[in-house]
């Protein structure tokens, strides 16, 4: 049987026991026996939900078994008194031993609920002394002044409620904790249970000489519930010293209080109990005890808001990863100062390669190192990500610290397994406010980042040449929707058949009032605010287009391909190859006619812009690498990239007639493409010797002015072009 199902079992197994007690004869021997059974059953029911739960704390729960146990013996001590020597069983010996088990039970009460606050202390006791009140007006008052009992009577009769009262504020202060469990709360029912029956036999005792027989279900169904409250899979939860630190002030709880607070007032509206001098001194006592314990609990509440307030105000102001100030902490900065802007590089591949577990190492160890290298008393904040802020006093110590920044953040990381780099690009400005100040540092670290440097300081040209681009967005846009864009195409050309084998898709802006805009201001722009995707996505469709209408107009004299360029942005699209894909199927072009031209940097993180690549190659499509040879690895590249094509860079060609190392690495790239079966195209040709030189090295595939600008209605005939 499953956890779950013990308890629930244990119940509905107690439930027939107390049905079948009910149907047995009234005070026979069978009777008592299932009685009895029922009260050792319990208690052998808490030892083995100890044993199967391997409770937190066991001390608590072998202190119960103790007093039920001990109950238990008080029961077989009535039952001998009642059925063995036929003698009246109250009082007698029985009484010692009901009356040693609460003790043990408080005991263990008191460790389940010690701790959480004085708040919690005064509500249980608020409860207590209400009930303890009416107790003592209905109960305990006139058992003590009934001159029908003997002293003996009288004492017994007063310690059973007076007892019950004191483990009622202890239940109370077990309900009105946050943290209670269903094994807490199955608890707190076993001793309202306990409380019902004890009450109503004293009751029933002082005012009257009916059966008690109905009392006996309150104690068996308060044996069965401390069994299930062992039984619970819950039992075995630790203690949440937080939980009842945490206020909870519920309308029921509200209410409940507020009536224990008034019951005092209120008993000296009702007849006869204000006209009794002890009943008066014990309400006014009552009274004041609760007026002071309302004050403590409101007391208690104000600190643990303010404690509260506190905490939340520290996890509003610190970044929960590296236990730094976060950005709205780091604002507060008052006065003039310097601000240094640092960004880690490379975090994202880190996150989507080997996971955020593994990332966020990388961050919390950059964290930690930044820290130690500044100077004491310096603000370091995590502003976002990847990127943090130091706040220093001058530019003296901003360089210096910047300096020490470059040095520690070049050592590897060791996270997750795996020794990883994680670079920096930093920032640095100074202003009168910590706002301003924190932007143009951050403008200058970005502008590090796309130079390459390690740093850079703040200057004016950064925030125009900022608001230059911010202009340049706006208009991208306008200009996308009005079609002031055009494609253009630049023939790739093969020796010695000067023959226009291929065409390169190049974009250019004809704006209104700017005339021809270059692409490398519009370009880096809409990569920035990422209307290079939707820009591309243009550029692409109509290359297609373009191309596949050549081919049904020229026949065989039409282009084989028509390369398009693909930015960083768009590989790094999961939806990109669709995109294609879709693209090829609009415009009815064969994916083999279809190049696409990355750089090295676009696929040097690896991720989803190789796995984009890859779905490429898989269409048909031909991929590719611009520029090669300028990368930070190109020949690393080529074991990871799908590869067809690789446009050598113009840095190699311009001085390519030149006897010197230009001629040895396109030599050598050439070799390189032959040995693995690739394509070389030579760009930026613009000389017939350059052609003739490189056509000499091996290349047959060549691209640049010298054949033909990039134009809307290229030429395909063999006298156009250039011979080589």
């Amino acid at each position: 049987m499953g956890r779950e199902k013990l308890w629930r079992g244990w119940i509905a197994a107690g439930v027939l026991a107390i049905a079948g007690y009910y149907l047995l004869p009234a005070g026979g021997v069978a009777a008592s026996l299932v009685y009895n059974v029922i009260g050792l059953a319990s208690v052998l029911g808490i030892l083995a939900g100890v044993r199967l739960h391997r409770v937190a704390r066991p001390a608590l729960w072998y202190w119960f078994a103790a007093g039920q146990f001990t109950w238990v013996v008080g029961d077989l001590v009535y039952e001998y008194y009642e059925h063995v020597l036929h003698q009246e069983p109250y009082p007698s010996a029985a009484d010692a031993f009901y009356l040693a088990s609460y003790p043990m039970l408080v005991v263990g009460l008191w460790m389940l609920i010690r701790g959480g606050g004085g708040a919690r202390a005064a509500e249980a006791a608020i409860a207590g002394i209400g009930f303890g009140l009416a107790l003592w007006i209905f109960v305990l008052h006139p058992i003590a002044t009934d001159a029908a009992n003997s002293t003996l009577e009288r004492v017994i009769g007063i310690a059973y409620p007076a007892a019950d009262a004191l483990i009622l504020a202890l239940a109370a202060r077990l309900l009105v904790s946050r943290g209670s469990t269903a094994s807490t709360r199955l608890l707190v029912m076993a001793v309202l249970f306990l409380l019902f029956s004890d009450v109503g036999f004293s009751v029933v005792t002082l005012y009257a000489d009916g059966d008690d027989r109905i009392l006996s279900a309150g104690w068996l169904i308060s044996y069965v519930l401390w069994a299930a409250a062992a039984l619970h899979p819950s039992a075995a939860a630790p203690p949440d010293p937080a939980a009842d630190n945490t206020i909870r002030a519920g309308r029921a709880q509200f209410a409940a209080l507020t009536a224990c607070a008034l019951l005092a007032p209120a008993m000296l509206f009702l007849p006869g109990v204000g006209a009794d001098t002890v009943d008066r001194v014990a309400i006014g006592a009552c009274s004041v005890l609760l007026f002071l314990l309302s004050v403590a609990r409101v007391f208690a509440l104000t600190r643990t808001v303010q404690g509260q307030t506190a905490e939340l105000e520290r996890i509003a102001l610190h970044d929960e990863l590296t236990g730094l100030p976060n950005r709205r902490h780091f604002e507060q900065a008052r006065g003039p100062l310097h601000v240094v802007f640092l960004g880690l590089s490379g975090l994202k591949n880190i996150n989507d390669e080997l996971g955020r577990p593994v990332g966020d190492q990388v961050v919390a160890v950059s964290a930690a190192r930044i820290f130690a290298a500044a100077p004491e008393a310096t603000q370091v904040a995590r502003i976002g990500g990847d990127e943090f802020a130091l706040a220093l006093p001058d530019a003296e110590t901003a360089a210096r610290v910047v300096q020490r920044l470059v040095a520690v953040l070049r050592e590897p990381v060791e996270a997750g397994g795996h020794e990883l780099l994680a670079g920096a690009s930093m920032g640095v400005a100074e202003a009168g406010g910590v706002l301003e100040a924190l932007r143009r540092a951050e403008a200058a670290m970005h502008a590090a980042k796309q130079t390459g440097e390690p740093y850079r300081a703040w200057s004016a040209e950064l925030d125009e040449r900022a608001g230059e681009h911010a202009r340049l967005g706006a208009e991208l846009r306008a200009a996308l929707d009005a079609g002031q864009f055009q494609v253009v195409y630049q023939p790739i050309v093969r020796l010695p058949e000067r023959r226009v084998t291929a065409v390169e898709a190049l974009v250019r802006w004809q704006h209104p009032q700017r005339g021809m805009v270059s692409p490398a201001a519009f370009i880096p722009v809409a990569e920035q605010n990422g209307l290079i995707v939707e820009l591309g996505a243009w550029i692409l469709h109509t290359a297609c287009r373009r191309m596949a209408d050549w081919r049904a107009e020229l026949g065989a004299l039409a282009p084989d391909r028509v390369s398009v360029n693909v930015s960083a942005r768009q590989l790094a699209r999961a939806d990109f190859p669709a995109t294609v894909a879709a693209a090829l199927a609009t415009t009815g072009l064969p994916a083999r006619c279809l190049t696409i031209e990355v750089t090295e940097t676009a696929v040097f993180g690896g991720g989803q812009a190789l796995t984009s690549l890859h779905e490429l190659r898989a269409l048909g499509v031909r991929i590719a690498l611009d520029d090669f040879g300028t990368g930070h690895s190109s020949l690393g590249l080529l074991q990871t990239v799908p590869v067809d094509v690789l446009k050598v860079d113009k840095s190699f060609v311009d001085n390519i007639t030149e006897a010197g190392r230009h001629t040895v690495i396109a030599r050598a790239l050439i070799q390189v493409s032959e040995g693995l079966g690739l394509t070389a195209v030579a760009e930026g040709v613009e000389t017939a010797e350059q052609a003739t030189a490189l056509y000499e090295l091996g290349y047959r595939l060549l691209q640049g002015y010298y054949f033909g600008k990039p134009t809307a209605e290229p030429r395909f005939e063999v006298d156009f072009i250039h011979a080589g």
